[in-house]
């Protein structure tokens, strides 16, 4: 009886990665130019504060390999009884590596994960500082 109480209790509670995964994962689901189902995240670190959270995601393609994981940072509100990505706060951490596809949650980047033709930064990139 004590655990279904326990259970129950705990149904509105969505300060969990699992919950924050999800939530990546569905606005991610909402890019056109985008396979979600190709890739595994993983939500390595997610702070709570209130009505926020602040989520940093590894991304890795299904069967890369062992290559090193594409970051990013997103910062989430709560949404009922679910996480929603803010518009615009996306893409804030450091890249540990490039996808072994090449691609990007954020966006297409040309073959081998290298700078977009001109030396453009590929679409959704964050800003690089110039040396």
């Amino acid at each position: 009886m004590l655990l279904l109480c326990l259970v129950g209790c705990n149904k509105g509670n969505i300060d969990t990665k699992e919950a924050v995964r999800q939530g990546v994962i569905d606005y991610l689901a909402g890019r056109q130019n985008l396979n979600v189902s190709s890739m595994n995240l993983e939500v390595t670190s997610v702070t709570f504060k209130e009505k926020e959270a602040d989520a940093t995601v590894a991304f890795m393609a299904k069967g890369g390999g062992g290559g090193q994981p594409v970051t990013f940072s997103y910062v989430l509100e709560r949404k009922g009884n679910r996480w929603v990505v803010k518009p615009g706060a996306t893409g804030k951490a450091g890249h540990a590596g490039g996808m072994p596809s090449g691609e990007s949650p954020h966006g297409a980047m040309p073959p081998g994960g290298g700078a977009a033709p001109g030396g453009a930064m590929p679409p959704g990139h964050p800003a690089v500082p110039q040396k």
